[in-house]
């Protein structure tokens, strides 16, 4: 569960340094459909210790949170007996105003560079249980880099609070940060506008997603579901992909520039599978 509080934080702070902001404060809410969830100790210390890792990681106080019992919202599915909806609120500060990131910088010719994930994310998760459930030996079994399923999919989500805090700071010219949570690698095409996402290059898919497709999940539904690899995308007019690639390896991440933004349908051309993807939601 240390894992799992580590997801649950990391969401929400991911997604608000998208927008230049700094995390500052971390709330809370795990809710359950049964009180008897919340007798367990270790479960809770460990919870609570992967909430408190990642505030001690990016600098955020956890002033206070919320453990209620929902009965009758909150119900498991078999073979699951009990189990939380864990939820919780990022306040971010944006100082000084003018590192604001909206996305409406985003054009044609704009350079797309991918920021490699630790694994699952935390997203995909409910096609990863489902197929597991499925299997003889279920989350114990083995992956061909012989670490066990369960194991792979309880890698915590990487934190990029200080990619980007080390961009802002460089004053690097960023037209959109983008994370690579829900949607899969359909998201790029995040923008509503009528352009094109061509992907000319990807980084290594981690074990997970392989075996996914080993069992039988297609291609489509990988790439639309899983994040395949890269856990952060960020664009940037060309002529700073040389020195945001510089100053995040720096950081201690691994970026490779991937494509480029296109006039053309609204879609992504996913050259690496020959295949071409819908945006989110079609």
């Amino acid at each position: 569960y240390e894992s799992i509080g580590i997801d649950t934080v990391l969401m929400s702070v991911n997604d608000v340094i998208a927008q230049g902001a700094m995390p500052v404060v971390y709330t809370d809410e795990v809710a359950a459909g049964d009180s008897k969830w919340f007798q367990d100790e270790k479960r809770a210390r460990d919870l609570a210790k992967g909430f408190y890792t990642v505030c001690k990681m990016v600098g955020m106080a956890l002033p206070a949170g919320e453990s209620p019992s929902l009965r009758y919202l909150i119900k498991a599915e078999p073979p699951i007996k009990n189990a939380p909806s864990l939820s919780g609120c990022v306040t971010g500060i944006i100082a000084p105003s003018s590192r604001l990131i909206t996305g409406q910088k985003l054009q044609v010719g704009d350079r797309i560079i991918g920021v490699t994930s630790s694994g699952l994310h935390a997203n995909g998760i409910s096609l990863v249980i489902k197929r597991a459930l499925a299997l003889p030996e279920k989350f114990l079994t083995k992956l061909p880099n012989d670490n066990r399923l369960g194991d792979e999919a309880l890698i915590p989500t990487r934190s990029y609070v200080a990619l980007v805090k080390a961009l802002l700071e460089a004053e690097v010219h960023i037209h959109t940060f983008l994370p690579g949570t829900g949607s899969g690698v359909s998201k790029v095409a995040f923008d509503e506008r009528p352009l094109t996402y061509r992907i000319h290059t990807w980084v290594e898919v981690p074990p997970l997603f392989r075996f996914m497709r080993e069992l039988g999940v297609s291609l489509k539904d990988s790439l639309t579901t899983f994040n395949w690899g890269i856990g952060y995308y960020i664009f940037v007019p060309d002529y700073e992909v040389g020195r945001t690639i510089q100053i995040g390896q720096q950081a201690g991440y691994e970026l490779v520039e991937i494509g480029q933004v296109e006039e053309g349908k609204r879609q992504v051309i996913f050259e690496p599978e020959n295949i071409t993807i819908s945006p989110p939601g079609e």
